[in-house]
Formats: structure tokens, sequence, C-alpha cells
């Protein structure tokens, strides 16, 4: 059953999000704002297929932690899940992705008109101030900067590697922000169809405020984060002990015969 519902969801999923762009494609003729409701559409409309398909539902804590103003975002990032469902809370959002996304037909154009900024992760340096020249006209604009502080995925329970890039707009702003622990990997875990049942958790943190040094943010960041994912893990498979499947394995060593 597990295996159907999976099959008939990203079925679904991909079709709503190919009439979704179809349908609402003259959006991007009407500024960002429009293409952001469009997105957030799709984001609901996501979420609400996930839940009647596979029974899986999401849980948001802590909302009253989100700030007035403009603000960094840094999720965990275990999954797909996030990028749609995240928007249907933080309502005026900008994501630092990866260029390669806007080569997706139609995708692509909304990225574009949503003012989303896409970087080349391969230019190192030169891409974080990239980042954190559009950063100044977002948060001047009071919007919201979504970071993924480790960069891409990682599987649940999966030793934590924290990027710089966060640090270097929080550091070169001065501007708050927002850590966010959730335990989507368990239930839309990466590199596979299957989507569990269960309730997401997402639990939006105090803010860090701005003004410490670039290493205690990144050790702060890392701490909330990492406490909060950890907990919120443990306590989805103390309900159901099979999403333990979904940890992460660290890879055995190979054993040299001789």
């Amino acid at each position: 059953m597990l295996i159907l519902r999976s099959l008939v969801f990203n079925v679904a999923f991909y079709i709503a999000l190919v009439l979704i762009m179809l349908v609402l494609l003259p959006t991007i003729l009407f500024g960002p704002d429009k293409v952001k409701a469009a997105a957030r559409i799709w984001g609901h409309a996501s979420l609400w297929l996930l839940r009647v398909i596979c029974g899986t539902k999401v849980e948001f804590r802590g909302l009253e932690h989100i700030p007035e103003g403009g603000c960094i975002i840094a999720p965990k990032h275990q999954s797909v899940w996030e990028v749609f469902a995240l928007i249907t809370v933080f309502k005026d959002f900008t994501y630092v992705l990866k260029r390669e996304l806007t080569w997706l037909p139609l995708f692509g154009w909304y990225i574009a008109c949503g003012r989303q900024i896409a970087i080349d992760r391969s230019k190192g340096r030169a891409a974080l101030s990239q980042v954190a020249r559009k950063a100044r006209d977002i948060i001047g604009e009071n919007r919201q900067l979504f970071i993924f502080p480790e960069g891409t995925r990682k599987a649940p329970g999966a030793p934590p590697d924290y990027k710089f890039g966060a640090a270097y707009v929080y550091n070169d702003l001065k501007v708050p922000c927002l850590p966010v622990a959730l335990d989507s990997g368990l239930f839309w875990p990466r590199r596979s169809f299957l989507r569990r049942p269960g309730t997401i958790v997402v639990e939006i943190l105090p803010v860090i405020e701005p003004g410490l040094s670039v290493s205690a943010f990144l050790r702060t960041l890392e701490d909330r984060i990492e406490t909060a994912t950890n907990r919120l893990m443990a306590e989805a498979i103390e309900k159901d002990p099979r999403l333990a499947e979904g940890l992460y394995r660290a890879p055995v060593p190979a054993v040299d015969p001789a």
C-alpha cells in the first residue's frame, strides 16, 4: 500500500505542478508578488495531495518567533518537501538556489520573474558576494531570504556540514537569522519515491540577533538547528519506529582481504 500510494502521489504531484504552471503562467507578466502567490498555490495544493493520498500531514511550531521585517531564514534541508511547504507560511520569500533550476522549462521562468537568487555554486566567494549584494535589496524591502545553511539536502541523521554562506550574509548585512528545524526527510526521503504517512513537524526556533562573530554565529546556528532536528526525529520515530529506516547509514569501509 505504501508503494502504491507513493506512486499515485508522485504522478499527481508532477501533473499538478505542470497544470499550475500552465494555468497561472500569465502571473509572470504582473510582477514578483503574483508569481509568489502562484507558488503558494502550488505549495498548498502539494500539501493537500500529500495529506489526502499518503496520509502525511504537517505541524508548524513556533510561528510566534517569526520577526517583523526582513530577515534570513535558515532551514534544515532534508527533502524537496520544505521547498514548497515553507512558502505557505513565509509570504514574501526569496530563495538562494542553484542556477541549474533556472534552466528548467516553465519552472525557470517563475524563478526569474519571482526575483529568486540563482547562483553558480562553483564560483565560491564570487557567488557569496552576488548573494550579499542582492540580499541588501531584499532585506531593505523587508522581505525574507531563504538560505539552506548546508547548501544541499542531507539525509536524516547525516553528519552536519554547515557552509559559510548564511554566516557571510548575516555578517555583511547585520540582520537577524531565523533557524528552522524539521524532520521531513523521514517522510519524504531524498532519492526515493516513497512518501510515508505521519506528521512532518517544522519548528521555527528563536531568532539569532545580529552582532555575533562569524564563528559564533555558525556554532549557534548549527547547535540550535541540529539539537531541535534530532529531537523532532526522535519524537517521530518513537511514534512510528519504521521511520528509523530512513536514517543515515555511514558507508562501511572496504576491507582489504590481504
